[in-house]
């Protein structure tokens, strides 16, 4: 079975936990600050196949009150039939 490409994003925001789950092939460090950003609401959300406007990184994000910016991949659920 192919990986959805599903990661779980966790950051905090003015100190308020938040947290998302996003679809994405590439994701990495400097990835994941774009992507809290954009959830956030200081960076604009890219359109497909088009670059973003601007890049947040990290020293950016944390100036506007983006940190703890943590990520994993999401975990793969298996359904499993009860055969009676």
């Amino acid at each position: 079975m192919k990986s959805a490409d599903l990661y779980v994003i966790d950051y905090q925001l003015h100190g308020e936990p938040k947290s998302f789950v996003i679809r994405t092939k590439l994701m990495n460090n400097a990835e994941v600050w774009q992507w809290a950003s954009c959830d956030a609401g200081l960076a604009p959300i890219p359109k497909p196949g088009r670059p973003p406007l601007k890049r947040f990184s990290k020293p950016m994000a944390e100036r506007f009150g983006v940190t703890d910016v943590k990520w994993r991949a999401s975990v793969t659920v298996v359904w499993e039939e009860d055969h009676a």
